[in-house]
């Protein structure tokens, strides 16, 4: 059986695909919103957070033969966790990786920490399209900036981000990826500043929300991906078949 690493729409993509090719596969996700996703594009859906050893565990009972590493290009704590696991277990791997895009108009960071301290200096009204997981972080760093956080239209996410003392005119609540006309609604709607977001790809809505902000002269402060030295990276579905093939599960 294949497992898929998921919680992208790019692990939606790669599960019809498999489901399209009468392949046996089972999608992992870590939250309950993927995991509703997740039931409209596999018939095997696990939901859940693994350590190495849950993973190795649950693989030798599933009777894992691959794995397909389709998750977030900022979730690299799962990722460096699956290839070890499949160093270990001797399970090929591959990785799904978005390719990068950059334009001009734009300051590239490291990390939040960089990322805060640049968007200081740009202005006071900052938009966040970095999703809520480390929003309490933002809302640290960047006291006396009036926030605009866009995230998912989740009660526990809107919540969580209330508690952290945004209210109603700082929380936009809702699911991308957005159209270069809707990113740019809502930048001249908050009367944003400044964009800060991360280097997510293509299916992420990267390139979409740099062309808004370039329209409307707003700088755009990008935290980039670590990179990872994966074993076998590929780019697109129509590239699975031959590394199946290889693999001699397709």
């Amino acid at each position: 059986m294949i497992f898929v690493l998921g919680g992208t729409s790019d692990s939606l993509i790669i599960s019809d695909w498999l489901t399209e090719k009468g392949l046996d596969f089972s999608l992992s996700v870590a939250t309950d919103y993927g995991e509703t996703l997740a039931n409209q594009h596999a018939k095997k859906v696990f939901c859940g957070r693994l350590s190495k050893t849950e993973m190795l565990a649950k693989w030798q009972i599933e009777n894992v033969t691959a794995v397909i590493d389709a998750t977030h290009p900022f979730a690299t704590i799962v990722s460096e966790t699956a290839m070890e696991a499949c160093l270990e277990a001797a399970i090929p791997y591959v990785r799904f990786e978005r390719t990068s895009e950059q334009a001009e108009n734009t300051f590239l960071v490291a990390n939040i920490e960089e990322a805060c301290t640049t968007a200081k200096k740009l202005g006071e009204r900052i938009f966040l399209t970095t999703g809520s997981k480390n929003l309490p972080e933002f809302v640290e760093r960047l006291t006396g900036k009036h926030l605009i956080a866009r995230m998912l239209p989740v009660s526990d996410v809107i919540r969580s981000a209330e508690n952290l003392g945004l209210v109603a005119d700082q929380l936009i609540g809702m699911k991308g990826p957005f159209t270069k006309d809707a990113n740019k609604t809502q930048l001249e709607m908050t009367q944003a500043d400044v964009l800060i977001t991360k280097e997510s790809g293509k299916q992420g809505g990267f390139q979409e929300k740099l062309a808004a902000a370039a329209e409307l002269n707003i700088p755009v402060v990008v935290i980039r991906r670590k990179i990872l030295n994966y074993p076998i990276e590929i780019n697109h579905v129509t590239e699975l078949p031959e590394i199946l093939t290889q693999w001699e599960v397709y």
